[in-house]
């Protein structure tokens, strides 16, 4: 699924190619991408035609673009969403599922989605439990570390108080949003720590140096905009992200640690994987799996 990074590159993308444009013309092929817009593809098709597209927002890995009439479109990318500002007499790609048309002409805005995990819905503002204008389907996602208004002493109270492992709490996205396996591990190696370390035994100069490296690993896949595997992630502009270069840890099964030398290991987490550096990340006495 993507993280932040690869949100925060398709946000800025729509910012550019979206943002400001008057929509004519909405399709719509076939239910499944509009599933979670209660009134169904025709009512979509309806709220969404003849609105202005007036930002473009991310809280963690959600993102919406707020409309002229105080609602917004939400878009899940699930495990392969992705926008593509294309001319329209490009033909139609493999999954398409909807299409976007304004009335400045090209480029449209095409939502593309080979494994139908992600959608699209119109939804309305509210109050999010840790502040700011965000729909009402997500009012429950924390703050982002990179969101000035992330409360630091606070998620560090929060981790006092819960008994569970670091990398749980850093991918629960009511504690703390955007940060998902790949830069969990990435952030982790950074701050030498075991994603088992019990989060109740952390002291504040620890959260601190871990929120630096997760902040630090989030800006710099950013600025290579995300990390792409294969062709179901790319920018609003067809590119693709090269942070898969940079990778200490996450994907190194067996590669030599760029730090120590020691070789990566990886082991199984919550029905995923865990990579991590035996030397510089040792395992604790009393591990929180």
């Amino acid at each position: 699924m993507p993280e932040l990074p690869e949100v925060e590159t398709v946000r800025r993308g729509l910012q550019k190619w979206a943002v400001g444009r008057l929509v004519t013309r909405v399709e719509v092929l076939g239910p499944r991408t509009v599933r979670r817009h209660r009134g169904g593809p025709a009512d979509f098709v309806a709220r969404v035609t003849g609105r202005r597209f007036e930002d473009a927002c991310r809280r963690g890995k959600y993102l919406w673009l707020p409309l002229d009439d105080g609602s917004c479109l939400v878009a899940h990318l699930g495990m392969s969403g992705q926008f593509l500002a294309v001319s329209p007499e490009l033909a139609d790609q493999p999954h398409l599922r909807a299409r976007f048309s304004f009335t400045d002409g090209p480029p449209e805005l095409r939502f593309l989605d080979q494994r139908t995990f992600g959608g699209l819905l119109v939804d309305e503002t509210v109050q999010g439990e840790q502040g700011g204008t965000v729909p009402a389907s997500i009012a429950h996602i924390a703050l982002d570390p990179m969101d000035p208004n992330f409360d630091r002493g606070g998620f560090y109270a929060v981790l006092r108080r819960r008994r569970t492992g670091i990398k749980r709490a850093l991918l629960d996205q009511s504690l703390i949003s955007g940060i998902g396996n790949i830069y969990a591990d990435e952030a982790l190696w950074r701050a030498r720590m075991h994603y088992a370390r019990g989060s109740d035994t952390l002291r504040r100069q620890e959260v601190e140096r871990l929120l630096d490296a997760v902040i630090d690993v989030l800006q710099a896949a950013i600025a290579a905009g995300g990390t792409s595997f294969d062709a179901l992630y790319v920018a609003v502009n067809g590119e693709s992200g090269w942070f898969d270069r940079s990778l200490e840890v996450y994907g190194r099964e067996g590669e030599p640690c760029s730090r120590c030398g020691a070789a990566i290991r990886r082991e199984a987490f919550m029905n995923r994987s865990s990579y991590r550096c035996p030397r510089c990340q040792r395992t604790p006495r009393q591990p929180r799996w």
